[in-house]
């Protein structure tokens, strides 16, 4: 089933009602509600609470802050809405004295932050669970306090949502006359009733028709209570302009190139695509990812000092992780969770022992959790690689470090949303040996020393033979004399640091909200 809704992006009715000083302020700049289950940091200047917002459970947390901060910063009328995670925000309301509480509590006019309030946030320690019930008992929480309270209290001129988590309130925007704008950052779903919905404390009735539903639905009463709402459809169904976090991902979707993408996902996001009403916006490093200022590292350097820094960190890893000290020898970084659905762990263990034999010199270090690991631990054993492949449990300090040691990261993901491995790499000068897939075909291109141009080495094939192609490749790049590999490190290293960084993601998003509401988002008209 596809269900299509008419593209009116730059055509919206004024139906926010309530407010006097709506139409004065639509004058003037836009105000935008961004809202996201997850977030690191927020700009002083945005409420008393600001200062203390950090959920993360990954890359959306890291894109949601950059974004409002830099909204912020520019003068934006920006506001944001999140779950009031009361212990990770290490927040004790019982030890607030009677003046702060009243302060705490209530709803200044000039504060941005906007904390959906209800006990099953307050003493959560991470965003989500490990619980299918328990996830979607969040999400209508969160979503329940979003419409009922901070929309009608914030009342934008545009939404930003994010995820499976927000996928109602596109629905609810329309409804009400506001731009939605989508963002998907996973491929995954939950799919609940109307009852379920309104059980929880949504008016679903008032925007029912603007869901995405599991059969197509021929009355509110009829569809109530057996017919599934799927969450991220609906996001995208009912959301006036949509972005995946890569371009190619977008457009793989688009093709069908990937077979665990639901068909009615896939069908509302060619949809989108097919009318003008999809992106693809790459996510960004954290900032932090920085060999000039990153604290874990042995030795701060940039581009000029890459030589001598990469060797001082060099020696400092192999030392922690029990590889043989020897700043000549080529070292391959494994960053990525050990997940052979999608990373191509599976691939590498395939092939390692047989590249190791091939490069005696060659070093690997897997800094990195997850199911794949005992079968690194097999290949260390039976092998006898000891002092030439190391096996971490993932420490973030250690894979800072690793990054700063590193010539060479893997990245052969199966498929790949955005990525940030890939990114980060470049930035330290660790070039990645990567699947030409997804982000990974936004961000890294083939090297060619002759042109004096790319980052990495990308087989094309997902299979044994295309990986050990490109391992081939990055030793013969290791080969070359050592001036002639410094000048391309100091290269690729410029380049990520002016590529992968937050200012060009949020413009880019800043690029999408200017076109949905054809008016700048500082400049008051």
């Amino acid at each position: 089933m596809i269900q299509i809704l008419i593209c009116d992006i730059l055509v919206y009715k004024e139906t926010i009602k309530g407010d006097p000083m709506a139409l004065i302020r639509k004058k003037g700049k836009p105000r935008i509600l961004v809202v996201t289950p997850e977030i690191t940091y927020l700009p002083a200047g945005m409420g008393n609470l600001a200062h203390r917002a950090n959920a993360k459970a990954g890359g959306l947390a890291d894109v949601s802050a950059s974004l409002v901060a830099t909204l912020f910063k520019e003068g934006a009328d920006v506001h944001v809405a999140l779950p009031h995670y009361r212990r990770m925000f290490h927040m004790d309301v019982g030890q607030l004295i009677s003046d702060e509480l009243r302060v705490y509590q209530s709803h200044l006019p000039d504060a941005r932050v906007h904390l959906a309030e209800d006990r099953c946030f307050y003493y959560r320690d991470r965003v989500y669970s490990s619980s299918d019930e328990e996830n979607p008992r969040l999400a209508l929480a969160f979503q329940r306090e979003v419409i009922n309270n901070i929309i009608p209290t914030v009342n934008p001129d545009l939404i930003h949502c994010n995820d499976w988590m927000t996928g109602l309130i596109p629905a609810a925007a329309r409804r009400l006359g506001i731009p939605a704008l989508f963002t998907v950052h996973n491929i995954h779903t939950h799919d609940l009733t109307l009852a379920q919905i309104e059980d929880r404390g949504i008016d679903a009735a008032e925007f029912w028709p603007h869901l995405y539903y599991k059969r197509p639905p021929m009355n509110y009463e009829e569809t109530r209570e057996n017919n599934l709402v799927d969450s991220l459809a609906s996001g995208i169904f009912a959301a006036h302009f949509i972005n995946t976090v890569s371009p190619t991902f977008l457009d793989e979707i688009v093709r069908g190139e990937h077979a665990f993408v639901p068909a009615a996902i896939r069908a509302e996001m060619t949809g989108k695509k097919l009318s003008g009403c999809a992106a693809g916006i790459l996510n960004a490093p954290d900032p932090s990812y920085d060999p000039e200022i990153d604290k874990a590292l042995e030795m701060k350097f940039n581009a000029d000092t890459s030589f001598e820094g990469k060797a001082v960190n060099k020696k400092a890893f192999q030392r922690k992780v029990g590889l043989n000290e020897d700043i000549d020898a080529p070292l391959f970084l494994w960053p990525s969770r050990l997940d052979p659905i999608q990373k191509g762990c599976e691939l590498l263990t395939n092939v390692l022992a047989a590249m190791m034999a091939k490069y005696p010199n060659m070093q690997v270090a897997v800094v990195a959790n997850g199911p794949h690991a005992t079968h690194f631990h097999d290949i260390l054993h039976w092998h006898n690689l000891y002092g030439r492949l190391a096996i971490c449990d993932f420490q973030e300090s250690l894979s800072r470090l690793g990054y700063a040691a590193s010539d060479f990261l893997f990245m052969p993901s199966r498929f790949e949303p955005c990525g940030l491995p890939q990114m980060i790499g470049p930035i330290y000068g660790s070039l990645p040996v990567a699947h030409d897939t997804g982000g990974i075909h936004d961000t890294v291109t083939h090297m060619d020393v002759s042109k004096d141009a790319g980052n990495g080495f990308i087989f094309k094939y997902y299979d044994n033979a295309g990986l050990t192609w490109a391992i081939d490749e990055a030793m013969a790049f290791y080969s070359l004399p050592r001036e002639i590999r410094a000048e391309h490190v100091k290269r690729v290293m410029r380049d990520g640091k002016a590529r992968f960084n937050h200012s060009v993601c949020a413009q880019s998003y800043i690029d999408i909200y200017q076109k949905m509401l054809k008016r700048d988002l500082v400049t008051s008209y």
